[in-house]
């Protein structure tokens, strides 16, 4: 039925792709939000989306993806990695722009968002970047 690492893997790659998903969705709300007026009723139901995908979907995958994630690096001893290190650093930026997501889910939360839309738009951005960057240096494994 599998050893324990392609089971470590595979609850990686679940949490990662549940991660993304929401760190993808997020900002995109944030776009919609920032052109809805405070107090309207697309407001307030903007607020409760963003509210719960932060907190019961985006905010548990980012913690699975963490746990999962050491738990392949101690298996497979990649420490000692270049790709690792590269990695690891990505991952931290990531994670980074998950709590701006946050920070800005609650300046929503309080009617409080100075940032227009477009700065959401081109926020909404990164994640795709980092990816792509993490996925390379996780198969290429470039030094």
């Amino acid at each position: 039925m599998g050893d324990p690492y392609s089971w470590l893997k595979v609850g990686h790659i679940v949490s990662v792709v549940a991660w993304m998903a929401a760190l993808f969705y997020l900002p995109r709300l944030y776009v919609y939000h920032a052109g809805a007026t405070p107090g309207s009723e697309l407001s307030e139901t903007l607020k409760v989306m963003e509210r719960r995908l932060y907190k019961a979907i985006m905010t548990p995958a980012m913690i699975s993806t963490w746990v999962f994630g050491l738990a392949l690096v101690w298996t497979l001893g990649a420490w000692t990695e270049g790709w690792f290190h590269a990695k690891a650093l990505l991952v931290l930026i990531l994670s980074g722009f998950h709590g701006a997501c946050g920070r800005w889910q609650k300046d929503f939360a309080a009617d409080a968002n100075t940032r227009p839309h477009r700065f959401y738009r081109i926020a909404n951005e990164v994640p795709t970047l980092l990816l792509v960057a993490i996925v390379i240096l996780v198969v290429l494994k470039p030094f």
